[in-house]
């Protein structure tokens, strides 16, 4: 490439720039349809006519309803009803989109404004995938370490799904990445090991794998099919980012080409929200696996990132913990004898322990002192002050000191790392350990470094052709510090300023800080709950199995699964102000409990600030975990009641009773669950708390200050009670509208009537019915009338207005709901009704009942 007549290396960097999210264009195997907030045509793939008959031009401004059948119809909408947050993908398998024709697996989710669906021809499959996934798991718990771990996960996915060669890809901090573990068909060689520079996948690539977590490349010779038309009335293309059907960039082509690859998918491991690694699968023919094994193998790689997240944060706890003993026995034995802080050796024996290090360097006002293999005296003078201009009171460390003090590759051998720990106010004082120069040989796919030419792509990229072993000496590096190490260094800066320099006061408080901060990190290893488990949710209840006991445990286990997803969030969610205690119980006791009327609240409506609601949120958790493994709640007839009030000082006092359980008998070892409950409000709160074992059932009290205590606001505002909340500004929640309301919900749709029946409790409602028939809602309605009602207007192949008229002639208020937008019609004698917006929401249902009731008069 050349500008202004001076010659460009075109390198893999210029991937980047590449906008793969609009293709313009899809793979073969399916079609695509692109439709307008009322379910008309605008778009639709140039191969249409091979599935539909109907040719893409002919489809374009038609009404979905006029093209596909009416349950077909009513089926997308309900999914597309379903669908939340801006990634979210919903599934519909062996939908019959011809009348006695062919069926379609189907993905369906919003892009720019409008509904995109995706169909491929159905596999015909029909398997037990949460069985499948559960037997998998299975497998992956029983591995005793990391690398066991990894190869059974390669395996597993290549089971699954029939790839050739199935890799586990794991990202480095520099971006590269290196195959960890891989399951392959014998004779086609070995990966396992090898290294992939950065630029390999680009940065768009990474940032598509958050959202997209499946990408499936059927056949490299495939032709891509275009999108018609490309671009819209504004000009702009159709954004394909979490398309199942996305073409291919011809870059990437090549690139898969020239490895000798026919057809790939790649499956996101995200760990702590970040993008991990991926399961690379490669064949080396044209090949897809269903599009149901494909929804099991994302369902699969979800399970796995948590499996993995939690064993790669238990090995951070126990290192940390070690750790911060090793820094209590330094304070217990300074404070016993202070001749040991003028002993080097003894203080780098300590720290070492903690840090693995070759040696320490100690700078306190000029003076130093050396431990171990160290730089010499002078260079470690030039050390300390280009820390002080780069280290800025914090920990800091490099693999590598010549990028932070020139000539340093003259004592590389000694010292060519460090973490340095600042014990001082300015001027700085440290600790420095240092570790000795690591000569390793790194084993690349291919040379990173071959500047790459002009190829069939233009001058954007030719991607390397030879992905041949190539082994690199990399020198003047240590063995890096990882973030565990840094977190522990912080542990240890605290209790060095204590012993160190004295200074009493502030340096206890500083200790403190940092040891909260990692009592928060063991907490969190066991109690935290991921907004995976949202996806996950999703991805169980789209199998349909037919044995009724595998219908009922799919059921469980998306209801488990929806209550700590609702805990975890209740948490999260409430960081910005205080939270309701009743929520709190309600969304722990959830998790574990079928019956409601097992675990009892009494008290009135109170509000915690986020930092009691999260350590309360811990306290119930290990409370009802107890329960329910020992004690009331492990037996039918056990129950668990908690109530609360308010001392005059304004302090929350909290009691925990369970009666009707085996008889107590009080643990002889102290667990970390019990440590939580006795701990955790008397430490992070500056509370108090006690535990009771009493012989007919536990009893436990804590008090809460009445800083972290609020009361719930009395809503009152004007006629918009619920305005939509300005960007960057959070909207309170609803007030208890519907308090003694009755409410009948209308919704044939199971999930979506969950939906509405939560909200209408979190609004309020005494009671509420919900009906998915027009006869079930007219029975009850005989039995019992309610005092206000929602109802959908389309019931698969009639409408809810036979109920309006019956509620009309009862004086009945009610609303009615609809996912079909203004094309929805109402009767002349209800054209004046509110109609409410599907997908519901807190916002939409409080706006409705507030003005039906009138409320916002």
């Amino acid at each position: 490439m050349r500008l202004g007549g001076v010659a460009e290396t075109v390198d893999l960097t210029n991937c980047d720039r590449e906008p793969i999210h609009i293709p313009g264009a899809i793979q073969p195997i399916g079609f695509l349809l692109a439709l307008t907030a009322d379910w008309i045509v605008a778009r639709a793939s140039a191969n249409i006519a091979n599935f539909l008959g109907r040719g893409a031009r002919e489809l374009i401004g038609q009404p979905l309803a006029d093209l596909l059948p009416s349950p077909a119809v009513h089926d997308l909408r309900n999914r597309a009803a379903m669908l939340r947050g801006p990634d979210a993908v919903e599934r519909l398998f062996d939908a019959e989109l011809v009348p006695g024709g062919r069926r379609f697996d189907v993905a369906i989710h919003f892009s720019g404004g409008q509904v995109l669906i995706e169909a491929e021809p159905a596999s015909g499959e029909h398997g037990d995938a949460t069985g499948m996934v559960r037997s998998m798991i299975t497998r992956l718990d029983q591995c005793e370490d990391l690398t066991a771990f990894f190869r059974e996960g390669a395996r597993q996915v290549r089971a699954l799904t029939g790839f050739d060669r199935v890799m586990v890809y794991r990202f480095a901090a520099d971006g590269s990445g290196e195959v960890v573990a891989e399951a392959a068909k014998p004779g086609i060689g070995r990966f396992l090991g090898l290294r992939y520079p950065a630029s390999d996948i680009p940065a768009q690539a990474r940032r598509l794998y958050t959202r997209n977590l499946v990408r499936v490349i059927s056949d490299v010779n495939a032709a891509p099919v275009a999108i018609v038309p490309e671009r819209d009335e504004a000009g702009q293309p159709l954004d394909l980012s979490l398309s199942v059907l996305r073409s291919v960039s011809p870059i990437h082509i090549e690139y898969l080409k020239n490895m000798g690859v026919g057809a790939s998918m790649s499956i996101s491991i995200l760990v702590d929200g970040r993008l991990w690694g991926l399961f690379a699968c490669h064949h080396y023919s044209a090949h897809v696996p269903t599009f149901e094994r494909r929804s099991v193998s994302e369902l699969f790689a979800q399970m796995f990132s948590m499996r993995l997240e939690s064993r790669e944060r238990k090995q951070t706890v126990e290192f940390e913990r070690r750790a911060r003993d090793i820094s209590d026995q330094l304070l217990g034995a300074v404070a016993s004898d202070e001749t040991l802080l003028k002993d080097p050796d003894w203080l780098a024996d300590i720290l070492t322990n903690a840090i693995p290090a070759d040696g320490v360097g100690v700078w306190i006002a000029g003076n130093y002192a050396f431990s171990g293999v160290t730089p010499p005296t002078e260079d470690f003078r030039r050390i300390i002050r280009a820390l002080n201009t780069t280290a800025a009171g914090k920990v800091y460390a490099t693999d590598h000191i010549a990028a932070l003090v020139d000539g340093a590759d003259r004592f590389a051998a000694e010292a060519s790392g460090l973490l340095a720990i600042p014990i001082s106010r300015s001027p700085r004082d440290y600790v420095v350990l240092f570790r000795s120069e690591l000569v390793r040989s790194v084993r690349w796919a291919g040379d990173p470094h071959k500047p790459v030419e002009y190829g069939p792509n233009g001058p954007r990229l030719t991607p390397r052709q030879s992905f041949e072993e190539w082994k690199e000496l990399v020198e003047g590096k240590s063995r890096p510090f990882s973030q565990s190490e840094m977190r522990v260094a912080e542990t240890l800066r605290a209790t060095l300023i204590e012993v160190v320099l004295r200074l009493a006061d502030e340096a206890s408080a500083e200790r403190q800080q940092a040891t909260a901060r990692q009592e928060v990190l063991i907490a969190e290893l066991n109690h935290r709950v991921r907004n995976i488990l949202g996806v996950i949710r999703g991805l169980i209840r789209q199998s349909k199995p037919n044995d009724p006991a595998v219908k009922d445990y799919v059921k469980m286990v998306d209801g488990r699964i929806h209550a700590l997803a609702r805990a975890h969030n209740q948490i999260t969610d409430d960081h910005w102000g205080p939270a309701p205690m009743q929520a709190l119980i309600d969304a722990e006791a959830a998790a574990f409990v079928d019956e409601r009327d097992r675990v009892l609240s009494e008290g009135e409506p109170v509000l915690l600030n986020p930092q009691a609601y999260s350590t309360m949120a811990l306290v119930i958790h290990e409370l009802v975990t107890n329960s329910t493994k020992y004690g009331s709640l492990s037996v039918p007839e056990g129950r668990v009641t908690i109530s609360w009030d308010r001392a005059a000082n304004g302090d929350l006092n909290i009691r925990w009773r369970e009666r009707g359980g085996p008889p107590v008998v009080k643990p002889i070892r102290k667990g970390f669950g019990t440590t939580i409950i006795d701990r955790s409000v008397p430490y992070d709160l500056g509370g108090s708390a006690r535990i009771d074992y009493a012989m007919d059932g536990v009893e436990a009290t804590f008090r809460i200050p009445g800083r972290h205590v609020s009361e719930p606001r009395t809503f009152a505002g004007p006629a918009i009670r619920f305005p939509r909340p300005a960007p960057g500004h959070p909207q309170p929640p609803p007030g208890r509208i519907l308090t003694e309301q009755r409410v009948l919900v209308v919704e044939d749709s199971l999930i979506i009537a969950l939906d509405a029946e939560d909200i209408v409790c979190r609004l309020g409602a005494e009671a509420v019915a919900t009906a998915a028939t027009v006869d079930a809602a007219l029975d009850h309605m005989d039995a019992s009338v309610p005092t206000v009602a929602m109802l959908d207007i389309n019931l698969g192949d009639t409408t809810s207005f036979a109920i309006a008229d019956r509620l009309a002639e009862l004086d009945v208020p009610f609303v009615f709901a609809t996912g079909y937008g203004e094309q929805a019609q109402l009767p002349p004698l209800h054209r004046g009704r509110t109609v409410v917006q599907k997908p519901y929401t807190m916002e939409n249902i409080a706006r409705a009942m507030a003005g039906l009731l009138g409320t916002d008069a």
